[in-house]
């Protein structure tokens, strides 16, 4: 029965994506009570796809099984563009295709990056075929990250308000990409992150313990192939899985900037409940069966990183591979809860945790998980400051 409901759903799915009108809600989104109408990107998590792959008119990495969310808010007049990044590349990396992508550009992942990571310079070409038109500081975006795509995001805007001096010094002035130059950190105009492991993740900590995930057949499954990185050469550091161990996530936000101008937003994600004994364990019939494993061990591990930072039971608490403390703001970066008669840029808008795993944001995999309504009131929210 459960396999006839999947392919159902994934039937439905199609029929969806292929007649979006046809499921239109009740509450109709008014443009015009709005104040903005930028365009909205959604960036995909490690080892996730984008409209750029074809087979997201298939199986949409945006709604999976209920839907293609991009075409859905289409219907409704809000553009919407799913991009397509590298699946376990270094948030650099990622942070470089988006860019191109964005802008029209050919990938330059920068000659200093490059040379000391040991790969090529250049990467795809999206001169005839740029994700949206016309990106600038008077027609902003709105940016979104579901799990690694957060940090690809605030690689981005680091970049595009920062740029980077280590590529001004290694590169002549005539082949820098503008990416690497800063001063546009008003092209943005908010930047949300989906159950985003910002601090990092301890499901790469636990490894070590008793029960350690190399040992157990599905996470071992999703962690060997979901963070395998390319086999070009590179070296560990320029990878997705390097990038989330806890202690280079917080170095990396170490050189990271909140800028004034752009209005910040986060959705932590929470499927663990603490039980009599005083242990966070997975909620078994709401999460992926994927996570369940690593959801256990995290829910119950404290102790010091290889570099010396201490998870004490804070850290307990996730979605099945984010800590929910992890996915709520960068831990040197203003903060605050979320209040919607005091919303302002430059300050991390925590918003209240989502009851999902950590697929639950992108629409679930095996389990349906409608958030449409999720992203149209976050949107209008956006769009009405």
């Amino acid at each position: 029965m459960a396999i006839i409901t999947k392919i159902i759903a994934f039937f439905m799915s199609v029929i969806m994506f292929l007649c979006p009108a046809l499921n239109i809600p009740e509450n109709s989104f008014d443009k015009e009570s709005m104040s903005t109408d930028y365009t909205y990107v959604f960036v995909h998590g490690l080892s996730g796809w984008g409209e750029y792959d074809f087979y997201y008119k298939i199986f949409p990495y945006w709604g999976v099984l209920g839907g293609d969310l991009m075409a859905y808010l289409n219907a409704r007049g809000i553009d919407a563009k799913a991009a397509s990044v590298g699946k376990t590349e270094s948030a650099w990396d990622r942070a470089c295709e988006l860019y191109a992508q964005l802008t029209g550009n050919i990938v330059d992942y920068g000659k200093e990056h490059s040379e000391r990571c040991g790969h090529e310079r250049y990467g795809a070409d999206y001169r005839c075929f740029p994700l949206i038109e016309n990106w600038s500081a008077e027609n902003k975006i709105n940016i979104l990250g579901h799990s690694f795509g957060g940090a690809t995001v605030l690689t981005l805007v680091e970049l595009m308000a920062n740029g980077s001096e280590a590529e001004r010094q290694a590169t002549p002035e005539d082949e820098l990409s503008e990416l690497f130059t800063g001063g546009k950190g008003d092209w943005f105009y908010s930047v949300t992150t989906l159950a985003a492991p910002l601090n990092g993740t301890s499901a790469y900590e636990v490894k070590d313990e008793e029960h350690p995930l190399t040992d157990v057949g599905v996470t071992t499954t999703f962690f060997n192939t979901a963070t395998l990185p390319p086999q070009d050469g590179r070296t560990d550091i320029d990878t997705a899985a390097y990038d989330m161990h806890i202690d280079n996530a917080r170095k990396m936000l170490e050189g990271m900037t909140t800028v004034d101008s752009i209005y910040y937003f986060s959705i932590p994600c929470c499927m663990t409940d603490l039980n009599e004994e005083g242990v966070w364990v997975p909620d078994t019939a709401h999460m992926e069966n994927m996570f369940t494993v690593s959801s256990r061990e995290m829910g119950k591990f404290t102790g010091f990183t290889e570099g010396g930072f201490y998870l004490d039971e804070s850290w307990q608490p996730n979605d099945g591979l984010v800590n929910t403390i992890s996915a709520r703001a960068p831990f040197n970066a203003p903060q605050k809860d979320f209040d919607e008669n005091s919303i302002e840029p430059g300050v991390w808008n925590v918003m209240p945790t989502y009851r999902g795993d950590h697929m639950a944001l992108q629409g679930g995999l095996l389990i349906n998980n409608n958030v449409r309504q999720l992203y149209v009131d976050l949107i209008k929210m956006i769009n009405s400051l």
